[in-house]
């Protein structure tokens, strides 16, 4: 639509001036396809400029990405299981279900029941 276009012009123009939250924000467009093409390598280019910069969502996103080998990333579980932590420290509650998911079953860390009850 009209008003997705311009919602990732803007984004974009934040994003490069190194704005975290836009650059975030344009990833979830190209992610989406929303205001822009569908571009899974740019979406995880994206989350990851913003993930650098501390960005609780952005690192939680480019972990997925790791976790299932999307957006050109290679899957790398524990990768996916380190950016889960750094989003869960921050309180992001699907990070915190991602960790625990990632304890659980031993996807990218040792196994470890009790810290996957926490």
């Amino acid at each position: 639509t009209q008003d997705d276009d311009e919602a990732a012009r803007l984004y974009r123009r934040a994003a490069e001036q190194g704005h975290a939250l836009a650059q975030f924000s344009l990833g979830q467009c190209q992610s989406q396809g929303k205001g822009v093409a569908q571009n899974d390598s740019e979406a995880a280019r994206l989350y990851h400029l913003a993930a650098e910069q501390g960005l609780a969502d952005a690192q939680f996103n480019v972990g997925v990405f790791c976790e299932h080998g999307r957006g050109g990333l290679p899957q790398d579980l524990g990768e996916a299981a380190r950016l889960f932590r750094l989003a869960a420290g921050q309180g992001y509650a699907d990070a915190q279900i991602g960790v625990g998911v990632c304890c659980e079953y031993g996807r990218g860390v040792p196994r470890d029941d009790a810290e996957a009850a926490r």
